[in-house]
């Protein structure tokens, strides 16, 4: 059997803490979430952005499978979203995948949200931000693993790694609407939440990488410059700010991926460049 790590920090720090201890209370509406999960991150944001209030972060570790937990997601995996149903309300009905989680979020809350929906409203516009967000899942977060992941034994060579990612971020980029800063210009929505844990995470390349991962901090490529526009409006948000734990923590973290020692789910599927489990 697989070693399994448990020894990671059991809650978050920082803003993320501060943000936890504010939904703390009992409410029907329940997020079970890990502070190191960039897919947790994902369904916090997007909680946050629709401004729901009245709803519960509990902090589980996803090493550890509690049977409470499994009985509400036989996976164990997170996040994990327990939604009040039946006829007294009470009863928690689980939802999971991030993705998901984050559509079903959009269309229970949105309509009543300050900002609206998350998602566009007309019918090209939603297919086509489902198409980049499978961009994000399908290509960009297996070649941000996979080069986070990679050691000197590896059949194919870092360069190789930081090319494959930069070529999907890259691609991602030469979409997004003009002027800016968001995906789809002045509106921040879901094809941004679904890649921004991962954007706020490249500086764990950067740090544990030799070359990091050689995205041009500068220059008149005018695709990066875009993407430099993008990342510095992420890395402001309110909501993206919100849910990240201490840098310390993360450095801790992401070590294991690094050195490619971890044994969760995601690092054996993606260590190779593979898709998500």
């Amino acid at each position: 059997m697989a070693h399994i790590d448990t020894s990671l920090p059991p809650e978050p720090t920082g803003a993320a803490a501060r943000l936890a201890a504010s939904h703390a209370t009992d409410s029907a509406l329940k997020l079970y979430g890990g502070w190191f999960c960039p897919f947790v991150q994902r369904t916090w944001i997007t909680l946050e952005e629709l401004g729901v209030r009245d709803y519960q972060y509990v902090e589980i570790n996803p090493y550890r499978k509690e049977p409470e937990f499994l009985a509400l997601n036989p996976r164990g995996l997170v996040p994990t979203l327990a939604v009040p149903g039946g006829k007294s309300g009470e009863e928690q009905r689980p939802l999971y995948e991030s993705l998901v989680v984050c559509e079903y979020l959009d269309e229970e809350y949105g309509d009543a949200a300050k900002t609206g929906r998350l998602l566009p409203t007309g019918t090209y516009e939603r297919a086509r931000a489902r198409l980049w967000i499978n961009h994000i899942a399908t290509r960009i977060v297996p070649a941000w693993y996979k080069l986070m992941q990679h050691t000197p034994d590896k059949k194919f060579s870092l360069d190789d790694a930081r090319a494959e990612l930069q070529k999907h971020l890259k691609a991602f980029a030469a979409e997004m609407a003009d002027g800016g800063p968001w995906f789809y210009g002045e509106k921040f929505g879901m094809v941004d939440i679904a890649l921004a844990p991962w954007a706020k995470r490249l500086w764990l390349i950067d740090h544990y990488k030799e070359g990091g991962t050689g995205i041009p901090k500068s220059g008149e490529d005018e695709v990066w410059g875009r993407w430099r526009k993008w990342m510095e409006a992420i890395e402001d948000r309110k909501s993206v700010k919100e849910t990240c734990s201490s840098d310390e923590r993360y450095i801790l973290a992401y070590k294991r991926y690094a050195e490619d020692k971890t044994n969760s789910e995601v690092a054996q599927a993606t260590r190779e460049g593979g898709a998500l489990p």
